[in-house]
């Protein structure tokens, strides 16, 4: 974790009575209304997944509609969505041997662009990965007062929080994937806290289902688990877009899912104290 920079002011912080936590997710390039998310509270909390490549609700947008055409990414799309990965892979294989450029160079470049714009919205606040980040390209973006966390805690206001960024494995290969085994560890670093933040959810169908995409997404037994022995007060997370249900019960814990802010366009709002 030796990208993660810290600039440290959030750990000093006091906050008296009421703590008021704005929180955000699945941003995914929508920079508009993020510079507000951050308005009104005492903590700001940014879950991931940053980045658009791909837009399943508009397929004339994101990195890949740039490159290919909304064609070839309503194509794209349609395979991916039917579980045809394989033919998926290949059709983008085929399209950039077309256009002769090298992937990685001008996802990066796009990627950077969007991360530009997104991080000088960003709040000043406590930033964890999403599963579609490319936490190698954050450290060139971030401004002052946003410190980035994953596999770690951070105790504000006398309140402790603990950070699982970054997804498990998938067949969409999405660029922050690690093991099941690596992500385990990063839970069980933790220690008890009183606020448990991770991008993806806990293992429950109810919030891992996703009712217009009409699949379950991958959550992470390690978390859920790690819930049931802790017991945090809250355990909030995204990833899911349209869940079953976004507030599910883990005995005393509060499992939430905060919301898809790409299409929300505001923060979820949490008292604590």
């Amino acid at each position: 974790r030796d990208h993660l920079p810290r600039s440290g002011p959030l750990r000093h912080r006091t906050v008296r009575g009421l703590m008021r936590i704005h929180l955000v997710s699945d941003v995914h390039n929508r920079t508009q209304g993020l510079a507000a998310a951050g308005v009104g509270c005492d903590l700001f909390i940014c879950l991931g997944d940053l980045v658009l490549f791909l837009d399943y609700d508009d397929p004339g947008d994101g990195i890949f509609a740039e490159v290919f055409g909304p064609d070839n990414a309503r194509r794209y799309i349609e395979l991916r969505s039917q579980l045809r990965f394989d033919e998926a892979r290949t059709f983008a294989r085929e399209l950039w041997e077309a256009v002769g450029a090298e992937p990685w160079t001008v996802i990066s470049e796009k990627v950077n662009a969007q991360y530009a714009a997104l991080f000088a919205a960003m709040p000043e606040g406590l930033l964890t990965y999403g599963n579609v980040d490319v936490p190698a390209l954050w450290a060139s973006h971030l401004r002052p007062g946003h410190e980035v966390v994953d596999g770690t805690t951070v105790d504000v206001g006398g309140i402790r929080f603990g950070f699982v960024g970054g997804g498990l494995r998938t067949p969409m290969r999405t660029p922050f994937e690690i093991t099941d085994e690596e992500y385990a560890a990063k839970v069980a670093a933790l220690g008890p806290v009183d606020v448990l933040c991770a991008h993806i959810p806990p293992a429950v169908p109810e919030c891992t289902y996703d009712v217009v995409a009409r699949r379950l997404e991958r959550g992470s037994q390690a978390l859920r688990e790690y819930i049931e022995d802790i017991q945090p007060a809250f355990a909030l997370h995204g990833h899911v877009h349209q869940p079953l249900t976004s507030r599910v019960s883990i005995g005393r814990t509060q499992v939430v899912n905060v919301g898809h802010f790409r299409s929300r366009g505001r923060p979820y709002v949490l008292d604590l104290g």
